[in-house]
């Protein structure tokens, strides 16, 4: 799980945007493998151009924590992904939601070197992520079970 902190120091180090872009690619390739039988239509996202799936589930060792399966068919937007992945995995749906994404991708320069129709799916990335972090939470929680 790293920090934003972290990871816009980690992109810094690396200069232009040519380097950073093949650090993204090789983040997407050390994504671990999403099991096929979560890549369902309810958990497509599909505002992006690329095929990617995002599936929530409570943390093992701490079931008030989130983590993420993720998968895109696109090697840049599944980097995008396992960086959105490493950042929200570990939180509670309340930290997921507080996340100040927007400052990353702003430190980052996603915007300046995507398109415009890849900004939208990173956004809509960040809101499956969101959705999927609310819904988990609102089915584990206490009285979850007694409504």
């Amino acid at each position: 799980m790293a920090s934003i902190d972290d990871l816009i120091d980690d992109f810094a180090l690396l200069g232009d945007w040519d380097t950073r872009y093949q650090y993204l690619v090789e983040l997407g390739e050390q994504l671990p493998a999403m099991p096929d039988a979560l890549k369902t239509e309810d958990k497509r996202v599909k505002a992006c151009m690329s095929k990617l799936w995002i599936s929530a589930y409570p943390d093992p060792s701490q079931p008030d924590r989130i983590r993420f399966h993720g998968d895109c068919d696109t090697a840049i937007i599944k980097g995008v992904l396992a960086v959105l992945i490493d950042i929200a995995s570990g939180h509670s749906a309340d930290e997921i939601a507080a996340i100040d994404f927007d400052r990353l991708f702003q430190q980052l320069e996603l915007a300046e070197h995507l398109s415009p129709n890849r900004h939208v799916g990173i956004y809509a990335i960040v809101d499956k992520l969101r959705q999927q972090a609310d819904a988990l939470a609102d089915d584990t929680a206490p009285d979850a079970a007694v409504s």
